[in-house]
């Protein structure tokens, strides 16, 4: 590539959702990191696409509504130029109710959905009806919603390389030459290089572990279970997780990932027996804010940020990579006021 017009510094989903959104608008692309690809969070298991409840609506829960629903058009145009599926369904989601107080709870809900998601998707509060592929449920209720969707990260970070590939974007793994605008989506550590230059904590690591089992759900709704995901794949497999820690001794698979799938046998006891196929560890990338950061870096002319996907990363995604295609390409800033990079210094 003789020149390129965007160095994005990280392969992570934020990396290339928007190396995606920059080379499909005619840029020339080029994605560093010197860790690899989704080497971060990026390369977990679990993959859930899941909506924040519908009530104290605020710009985060817009900008995710907004996410969500382009997600399956996003996603399906990255599957036909990369030839590869990235494991996305819009398959919705179960979640028990504990007891009468939360059902009443629950049953708000319905109608602040109606409202705020604008037909484009249902929250409903549903009986149990001892179906196989139902979380125990202690009041006999669920909440159902079909705005939840599931991605397989690993499979989803595989069809955006293909697609880059396809549209002549170059990925360095290693260091790597910046060349024009350069967009830093490089998690935690641009967090901790962020913290550094201004002296001020604007964001650090939570740990979290994950692990999958070999058992074919098909397209069953995706559970949430006492902040608990479970979520069935593709590939015929269910990911579970995932822990949240904010000390650890070390980065790795622990005991701790033994423990979710203790929780996840108690809330669907079909899955006792299910093989472990893998555990993951890693660290997710968490603004203070707890909202992503988007928008230039401070006293760098020409660079940008991108960061802070805790949790939320590929449900933003499509939505942010456009953003942050329109700000650095054509200058039109979509930014939400509580995702600046400023608002955090």
């Amino acid at each position: 590539m003789a020149s390129v017009d965007v160095t994005v510094r990280g392969a992570g989903i934020f990396g290339l959702s928007i190396a995606w959104a920059c080379a499909r608008r005619g840029a020339r692309v080029r994605v560093v990191d010197p860790f690899g690809i989704g080497a971060g969070s990026s390369g977990g298991l679990v993959g859930a696409l899941s909506p924040h409840v519908p009530e104290a609506w605020n710009e985060k829960k817009a900008f995710q509504l907004e996410s969500l629903l382009m997600a399956a058009d996003w996603w399906g145009e990255v599957a036909r130029v990369s030839g590869r599926d990235p494991g996305y369904a819009r398959s919705g989601r179960l979640q028990p109710l504990e007891d009468d107080q939360a059902v009443e709870v629950a049953r708000r809900r319905e109608g602040t959905a109606r409202e705020l998601w604008q037909g484009h998707a249902v929250w409903e509060v549903v009986p149990a009806t001892g179906g196989e592929w139902e979380p125990v449920s202690p009041s006999g209720w669920l909440v159902r919603d079909t705005l939840s969707a599931r991605l397989s990260p690993r499979m989803g970070v595989a069809a955006l390389v293909a697609a880059l590939a396809a549209t002549g974007v170059e990925i360095v793994v290693g260091e790597g030459e910046e060349r024009g605008q350069v967009i830093h989506a490089t998690g935690v550590a641009g967090l901790e290089a962020l913290s550094a230059a201004f002296g001020k904590r604007v964001g650090g690591g939570v740990k979290g572990q994950a692990l999958s089992l070999r058992y074919d759900a098909g397209g069953m709704p995706q559970l949430f279970v006492d902040g608990l995901h479970v979520v069935p794949h593709s590939d015929g497999t269910v990911a579970v997780g995932s822990t949240s820690e904010n000390q650890w001794d070390h980065e790795g698979v622990d005991e701790k990932v033994e423990g979710l799938l203790a929780r996840a046998v108690a809330a669907m006891p079909l899955l006792a027996g299910a093989a472990v196929v893998d555990r993951w560890a890693g660290v997710r990338p968490r603004a203070v804010s707890r909202a992503p950061l988007l928008g230039a870096w401070p006293g760098r002319a020409g660079h940008w940020v991108a960061n802070g996907g805790f949790k939320i990363g590929f449900g933003m995604a499509p939505k942010l990579a456009e953003v942050m295609a329109d700000l650095v390409l054509e200058g039109r800033d979509g930014v939400p006021d509580g995702f600046r990079v400023e608002g955090v210094l």
